[in-house]
């Protein structure tokens, strides 16, 4: 998330590149920091290097569904929040989108006003309930801002990857995160991965690093078939 001193970051998800440009223009110009995607794989390729603030996102996306992406994005970043633009102007497709995960929903064509309006108040309530610099369970701390984590009091080495595996287990600590959130959220070609082991590799790794007993974790524990639950109390 970003510090006191920067702007919100946003990024905005839309195949219409028009759209982009003007909402581009329109929220630097109102002091957003904005990041674009005009699909679903550029925006994991944007993800995999920042964090924003808050996503707005079309639902109609020529390499996928914005809903299952919002429900993934969702259940690994659980207080990032979304808002869906669409041309589906139905009660029950609002309800869909919400009941999904997404904070609020807005119908094409839009005022730029209104957007601008609802971007803040959302930002205002996530700044209330925003995941904590420094997220501490056990023994174990991870700095967010400055991408380190410490054991005891002494830094641990992690690679991006494995550093972003960690922060998405600890957020949603003793919670199962299954391996198809993990592959969504981490990688970009998460489709490549769909059967690999990666996943399997990283958490081996990770285990190696942060646990004194790797063989029998205390924190990263496997739930057969689905994932991975970090495992905050013993």
């Amino acid at each position: 998330m970003a510090d006191r001193q920067s702007p919100p970051t946003l990024l905005a998800i839309d195949d219409d590149q028009d759209i982009l440009k003007v909402l581009k223009a329109n929220l630097e110009l109102h002091g957003f920091k904005t990041e674009t995607a005009s699909s679903l794989a550029e925006a994991r390729k944007v993800l995999e290097t920042m964090r924003p603030d808050l996503v707005i996102l079309d639902l109609m996306l020529p390499d996928g569904d914005g809903l299952e992406f919002c429900c993934s994005l969702k259940s690994i970043h659980p207080q990032l929040p979304v808002i869906m633009l669409t041309a589906r102007d139905k009660v029950a497709d609002k309800v869909v989108g919400l009941e999904l995960g997404a904070d609020d929903y807005m119908v094409k064509p839009f005022e730029t006003s209104e957007l601008l309006a609802r971007i803040k108040a959302r930002l205002r309530a996530a700044s209330a309930s925003q995941v904590p610099p420094v997220l501490r369970a056990g023994n174990l701390e991870i700095d967010i801002r400055n991408q380190t984590v410490t054991i005891d009091g002494q830094e641990v080495y992690l690679t991006a990857k494995e550093f972003q595996l960690l922060t998405c287990l600890v957020e949603n600590r003793n919670n199962l995160v299954t391996r198809d959130e993990i592959r969504k959220s981490l990688w970009r070609d998460s489709k490549i991965y769909s059967w690999s082991r990666v996943i399997d590799v990283h958490i081996q790794h990770l285990r190696q690093k942060i646990e004194k007993k790797p063989s029998k974790p205390r924190y990263i524990v496997t739930v057969p078939g689905r994932g991975y639950r970090f495992a905050e109390d013993q």
